[in-house]
């Protein structure tokens, strides 16, 4: 009773607006609005593309966080939610246009918003179809488990699985279009100055942060439920939260779920923004790049799936752009600029086992992680005394 006093207490806490949060917000909200209007105007499109892509990898990192962070369920196969949400999307948006009248009809550019809940619910029923059997399984298996599925998923991509998918030629096929979302022609025409274009990347910008707050609205009150603190319990002792009545299963059903369901909506939302999706954009790495986010930045942490995200997504890609520029140009040959992205693996690595040694909570942990991390210490040498206690207690001095 004493820990859930003090759990609701730091949610509460943690929940109230100071003046210093308030004046966070407000600078956060002011960097998102005024930054890409600024680069937009100078004409530094790449700029403008790396914040909408950070912000689709901000809703992969906060989906996964749902399984990894909050249930503690190793996901190795993450990506394939994310190409579920893509494909599903694309291929059912053609059926939406042949319906409405073809892509030149005036209602095909509602297909990306009538087929994103619909791309939500496919991935998320896909959580649930491999969740059922895999989820008994725990750890490395589990681990092992989702790897392999989202290989599968890649591969059936590949192989053109059904004549759906146009195998590693992607999609659309020639003579098809992925028909604009509709409020992207009006941004265009009536956003638009004679020095400033509302382009089609700061148009999906705009709904990629809508989204990612949206996430992060439903995230936090996820957190705050019963739901949510049925997933502590079950991250910290399966047995401990059976034997208080959580049921395991479900509880395993609904993070899996409720996580592939993000992965969706970002799939969808990427497909619509780039226009062309193939098996190459949901690889292994695309998973393992997810994971690294959440754990660098803090699991069980929004803020830090968050700054996980813009450092692992963003600042490799600003590198690129720095190392292709005029600016370095006389320092670096064009085969050395293209290959400075590759490098960001290592770098990664090394921030990995630095932040497991010195920090493993992450870099911005939450308060009930970061504690549970420092109370486990004393809990664990206390253990070892009392083991080294037994096996030596022959040795020891017998008290009068």
């Amino acid at each position: 009773m004493g820990g859930s006093k003090v759990d609701v207490k730091t949610n509460v806490e943690s929940a109230r607006l100071t003046p210093k949060k308030i004046a966070l917000y407000a600078a956060i909200a002011v960097f998102l609005v005024a930054a890409p209007l600024y680069f937009q105007s100078v004409g530094n499109v790449f700029m403008v593309r790396i914040f909408a892509l950070v912000g689709i990898y901000v809703m992969l990192a906060l989906g996964l966080n749902i399984v990894v962070g909050y249930a503690g369920l190793l996901d190795l196969g993450y990506v394939a939610f994310y190409g579920m949400g893509a494909y599903s999307g694309v291929l059912l948006g053609y059926t939406f246009q042949k319906l409405v009248g073809g892509p030149d009809a005036p209602m095909a550019g509602l297909s990306y918003w009538a087929l994103l809940p619909v791309a939500a619910l496919m991935a998320a029923f896909t959580g649930i179809a491999l969740g059922t059997p895999v989820l008994r399984l725990r750890g490395d298996y589990l681990a092992i488990v989702t790897l392999g599925f989202g290989e599968i998923v890649r591969i059936a991509l590949q192989n053109d699985i059904f004549g759906l998918t146009n195998g590693s030629a992607g999609l659309p096929r020639v003579g098809e279009i992925i028909v604009p979302a509709a409020g992207q022609k009006w941004a265009f025409m009536h956003l638009s100055t004679s020095t400033f274009t509302f382009s089609k990347d700061l148009f999906w910008y705009v709904i990629v942060v809508a989204l990612c707050l949206l996430t992060i609205f439903v995230i936090r009150r996820l957190d705050n439920s019963r739901l949510g603190r049925a997933w502590v319990a079950m991250r910290e002792d399966e047995v401990a939260a059976a034997a208080t009545g959580i049921n395991i299963m479900t509880t395993k059903l609904w993070a899996f779920s409720l996580g592939a369901m993000w992965g969706g909506i970002a799939g969808i939302t990427y497909a619509y923004w780039v226009g062309f999706i193939s098996p190459e954009s949901f690889n292994f790495m695309e998973s393992v790049l997810i994971v690294c986010m959440v754990v660098l930045g803090g699991m069980g942490s929004i803020p830090g799936s968050i700054m996980g995200a813009v450092i692992i997504a963003g600042l490799p890609e600003i590198i690129r752009g720095l190392a292709q520029s005029t600016a370095l140009s006389q320092f670096l040959t064009p085969e050395q600029a293209s290959r400075i992205g590759d490098y960001r693996f290592l770098i990664f690595g090394g921030l990995l086992v630095v932040m497991m040694a010195i920090r493993p909570q992450g870099i911005l942990p939450s308060t009930r992680r970061a504690r549970e991390l420092t109370a486990e210490e004393p809990i664990i040498e206390e253990e070892n005394t009392d083991l080294w206690e037994v096996e030596h207690k022959h040795d020891l001095p017998h008290k009068l």
